[in-house]
């Protein structure tokens, strides 16, 4: 019913924006490993790395109940809401580390979550292929960001590392999913806007 796709969207967003999600309850990918990140400004610097992180986990949740929301297709539903699920986990992991860093989340929040359930309700609205081709275009960029983080995060951080380097998989597992469930290649305008948004948003949440 559609009053109660209203409240299960409200839910989710509510409890994404507040920290409230539950996940799949996996085990923080940095648990066994020790914090030898001991050099202020490294910190912070990592601490503005796992925030834009944080932000485009936001996002991902967004897209994906988006999607979930625009799709008549009850099996791409329910293979959405897995991987959202997934996600919920990289936002519980991207939180753990803000607070061990002293850091805190973007408060652009709010924006990047509009911003990503418009864009997942709309691909869904245009059919499965395009929705799975949002779902690929997206998990691409993810990993390409996450891969330079891995690069660029400061040589001590370990912890920092473990949890991107696991996101960064659990995206390429959503990306090959969707290629398998038939997904489309967007337009070239599309792929366009979605690379400058991406900068917005890499930029925005570094920041502020």
């Amino acid at each position: 019913m559609f009053s109660d796709q209203v409240i299960a969207n409200i839910d989710n967003a509510l409890r994404t924006l507040t920290g409230q999600q539950v996940g799949s309850d996996r085990p923080y990918p940095a648990r066994d490993i020790p914090d030898t990140l001991l050099r202020p400004w490294e910190r912070q610097r990592a601490g503005r790395m796992m925030r834009v992180n944080h932000a485009g986990e936001i996002m991902a949740q967004a897209l994906y109940t988006g999607q979930a929301t625009g799709t008549d297709d009850p099996e791409l539903r329910e293979q959405l809401q897995r991987a959202r699920t997934e996600e919920e986990d990289h936002l519980r992991w991207c939180e753990a580390r803000l607070r061990e860093l002293d850091s805190r989340p973007s408060l652009l929040a709010p924006l990047w979550y509009g911003a990503g359930w418009s864009m997942g309700f709309l691909a869904a609205r245009r059919g499965r292929a395009s929705n799975l081709g949002l779902v690929v275009t997206v998990e691409n960029q993810v990993e390409e960001h996450l891969n330079s983080h891995l690069d660029e995060l400061p040589a001590d951080d370990d912890r920092s590392r473990a949890i991107v380097a696991q996101m960064r998989d659990d995206e390429v597992g959503h990306a090959a999913k969707a290629e398998e469930l038939g997904a489309e290649k967007l337009p070239m305008p599309i792929l366009l806007a979605m690379g400058v948004f991406s900068k917005v948003l890499t930029r925005g949440a570094l920041w502020v």
